[in-house]
């Protein structure tokens, strides 16, 4: 018997989920993954007439927001520090723009989630019309930094599919070098991964943005499609820092 529960305890899988636990980003995902999963069941469950099972996962939805709220005290820093660590760097002027103006959305989104996060818990008391305007600034800020995402994402993978064809005209034929054909195979596959981490984070966005678009009135939307929209770009984000914590892979 202990043999059993030691093989389950001490089992590689365990291990590589407390370690994906320990991270700060792993459980953010994890917890944005149920907080979406819940928001679609509970328009399923409703719309089907259980109410009462229903608001058993609208709570767990709306304490996972609060403590994802909690988890990103002090993001937005990091957010100010990316702008200025890519406004210091090379590259492409339109992917430099957009990365900026990602950087910058997202630092007044959190900016103000933290506003509303301490408004919640009774830190500081904003009145209703107020509170009202925080969250719809911060939904602003918030589809702006994912239609600026977008964009830069679009322009990133035009230049990564002119770089490749690029490559691909520069094999010569006849005799090769070996240490030049190489160079190129690395070329080649560092620009494949490139690409296909730029196609990733182009579909978590285009889910993602029905979000504040919804919480704005821009687009009319049940919480069916919130909640899925959701829990597909928190899975496939999920996956990701999975493998970039398990497997040694850089986002």
């Amino acid at each position: 018997m202990a043999t059993v529960a030691s093989q389950v305890i001490l089992h590689p899988y365990v291990s590589q989920s407390l370690k994906f636990g320990s991270f700060n980003v792993g459980r953010d995902k994890l917890y944005r993954t149920v907080q979406y999963f819940s928001r679609f069941l509970a328009w399923f469950l409703v719309s089907r007439g259980n109410k009462v099972e229903a608001a058993r996962w609208t709570a767990l939805k709306s304490h996972l927001g609060i403590v994802r709220k909690v988890m990103r005290l002090g993001k937005p820093v990091e957010h100010l520090q990316a702008a200025l660590r890519v406004a210091s760097s090379s590259g492409e002027v339109g992917e430099q723009v957009t990365s900026i103006g990602r950087q910058l959305a997202y630092f007044g989104y959190l900016t103000y989630d933290t506003a509303l996060w301490a408004n919640a818990a009774k830190f500081i008391a904003l009145k209703p019309g107020t509170a009202e305007r925080v969250t719809k600034t911060s939904n602003r800020f918030w589809l702006a930094g994912i239609l600026f995402s977008i964009t830069h994402g679009l322009l990133k993978a035009g230049r990564l599919a002119h770089d490749a064809k690029k490559l691909r005209n520069s094999e010569t034929w006849g005799e090769k070098d070996l240490s030049d054909e190489a160079q190129r195979e690395v070329r080649q596959l560092a620009l494949e991964n490139l690409r296909a981490d730029t196609r990733h984070q182009f579909i978590i966005d285009l889910f993602d943005i029905w979000i504040p678009a919804s919480n704005l009135g821009l687009v009319n939307v049940n919480d069916g499609v919130v909640g899925f929209a959701g829990f597909i770009s928190s899975l496939m984000g999920l996956r990701a820092q999975w493998l970039a914590i398990n497997n040694g892979k850089k986002n």
